[in-house]
């Protein structure tokens, strides 16, 4: 099993390059960054998480912009968008931004994806909340085309380009790890379809849960076998994992490849992080 670090990094907290140095001499293999390009006043779209919206979804760095600085100053920690969300940004653009920081990264991008769940944040980008899955597969297939081909085109019902030409392209080949987050009804479909990897999300909470992770990682790599794919190429990441070693091992018994810890960085001081990362660098040593 790998461990990584998962947070908001914002304005008011410690810097994300000071972040990074901290995870990677800690020892830990990734670093994740959230997204949100912002969020809508009105607050129509309940939190999914229950209660009031925290502060840090409106403050989020842009996470192409932070994972560059802290690539800046490491040499082996992986880097993360969890979640980047593609319905969000133009995949002429995207793509474009992927392949700059795999490649000023030296090959530690990793992809993290998803559909969100704001429905008014995602509108004020010409994305309507019942569409978002479609346009996300439109988008991430044309991404592909542009990293894997020097002249690429597309055309689909949401996105459509003639032959273009696009550099650098990504230091992964074919491209970075694509990690798509979720447990929704289609999830493995997409996963299966044009993902390297899945981040499940509601089995984390709750291992025993039926069908529990280990039902639906094995259900993941059936269908993947049936569907051609070889199932090993598929990893799956626990996002929120438990600071708990006991239940560590269960996740990785069930099939968990990689646990990431959310820790409260967003508002938090030097000396509070550092505390939190000795403490799991701590956990997962032993």
């Amino acid at each position: 099993m790998d461990y990584g670090i998962a947070t908001f990094m914002t304005d008011k907290s410690i810097r994300p390059d000071d972040l990074a140095r901290m995870v990677e001499e800690r020892g830990f293999e990734s670093l994740s960054f959230a997204e949100h390009t912002h969020i809508p006043a009105s607050r129509r779209t309940p939190f999914p998480g229950g209660g009031d919206l925290p502060e840090q979804y409106w403050r989020a760095y842009d996470p192409f912009v932070a994972l560059t600085a802290a690539a800046m100053v490491t040499t082996r920690l992986k880097l993360w968008t969890g979640i980047c969300l593609v319905i969000e940004h133009d995949p002429i653009v995207l793509a474009k931004q992927v392949a700059s920081l795999d490649t000023i990264s030296n090959g530690r991008f990793m992809f993290g994806i998803g559909g969100g769940w704001n429905a008014e944040e995602m509108a004020n980008h010409g994305t309507e909340f019942r569409k978002r899955w479609r346009v996300l597969r439109e988008r991430i297939l044309a991404m592909k085309a542009i990293w894997t081909k020097e002249e690429a085109e597309f055309h689909g019902r949401y996105v459509n380009f003639d032959k273009i030409w696009s550099y650098p392209k990504p230091v992964h080949k074919p491209h970075p790890p694509i990690f798509m987050g979720g447990e929704g009804p289609t999830t493995f479909d997409r996963v299966i379809e044009f993902c390297d990897g899945w981040v499940p999300g509601q089995t984390v909470r709750d291992l025993d849960a039926r069908p529990n992770l280990g039902e639906k990682i094995a259900t993941l790599k059936r269908r993947a076998k049936e569907a051609g794919r070889d199932p090993e190429s598929i990893s799956v990441t626990v996002f929120g994992a438990r600071q708990d070693r006991a239940w560590l091992a269960r996740a990785e018994h069930m099939g968990a490849t990689r646990a990431l810890f959310t820790i409260g960085v967003p508002f938090a001081g030097r000396d509070e992080v550092e505390a939190n990362l000795d403490r799991l660098a701590g956990l997962v040593s032993k």
